[in-house]
């Protein structure tokens, strides 16, 4: 099923329809452990639980708002860090440069049409992010723009010209959401939006990545990755599954 998807999107890539394209799946994962306690055992920047519904337990930031600055981290690119040369190939490779290349220049836009003066302070810097089953290199950015001073009337029309997250769909966004929903064959549901928090003077929130759901028959793991031209999807695949870990030792 993933390789036919795959080249499904490839077509679509072809003739121009989209020129990333963030692929996602759910997979059956089993344990013995409640949402409860995966939460409390979990370590991440950013951890949500809905009781009997869902965990979140995501490395990547959406947006903060602080000081009437915003900022955006898009996370894109990973690999084993336990290969050898991991951080050179991941930071080397053509396929991943591209791909973080394009997310990045997605999320720049996408600040534009909200604040002032935007620009990429920090382009693909590695992080760690850490499994039971072995580490995980990430490649991040660090883009930042200023917003009037009044910014706290209009924050629900801030985030809406922002969603959704450029990582999790697509360039450009409104195509590449429209064929997300004819190709992909689950419900994505809570899974890759956002959630944060607000307090009337700052904001800081996270994209629903790293995304563990209970269901009647268990639970879903639900990942994915980006898809372009470069792509390979023996490659893809793997990412995806690599991304599949339950947060317990």
């Amino acid at each position: 099923m993933y390789k036919k998807i795959f080249y499904t999107i490839r077509e679509h890539i072809f003739y121009g329809d989209t020129y990333l394209l963030n692929l996602t799946f759910s997979t059956p994962v089993k344990s013995s452990w409640s949402l409860e306690q995966m939460y409390h055992w979990a370590r991440a920047p950013f951890m949500l639980l809905i009781k009997d519904a869902f965990i979140c337990f995501s490395p990547e930031r959406f947006v903060r708002i602080k000081d009437h600055q915003i900022e955006a981290f898009p996370m894109k690119g990973t690999a084993d860090a336990w290969q050898c040369n991991a951080a050179q190939n991941l930071l080397e490779s053509p396929k991943e440069k591209a791909e973080h290349a394009m997310v990045v220049d997605l999320l720049r836009n996408d600040l534009s049409r909200v604040a002032n003066h935007v620009r990429v302070e920090r382009f693909r810097f590695l992080e760690f992010i850490h499994r039971p089953q072995g580490d995980l290199l990430q490649t991040s950015s660090h883009i930042k723009g200023q917003l009037p001073c009044d910014w706290q009337n209009s924050i629900g029309d801030i985030l809406w010209e922002l969603l959704p997250a450029g990582s999790v769909s697509g360039t450009p966004k409104r195509k590449t959401s429209e064929i997300i929903q004819q190709v992909e064959h689950h419900n994505r549901g809570y899974f890759t939006g956002v959630f944060g928090y607000f307090d009337g003077e700052s904001l800081d929130s996270g994209v629903l990545i790293r995304f563990v759901e209970k269901t009647s028959d268990g639970y879903l793991y639900k990942s994915g990755g980006g898809i372009t031209w470069e792509s390979c999807p023996h490659m893809e695949y793997q990412e995806m599954v690599n991304k599949i870990y339950v947060p317990l030792a």
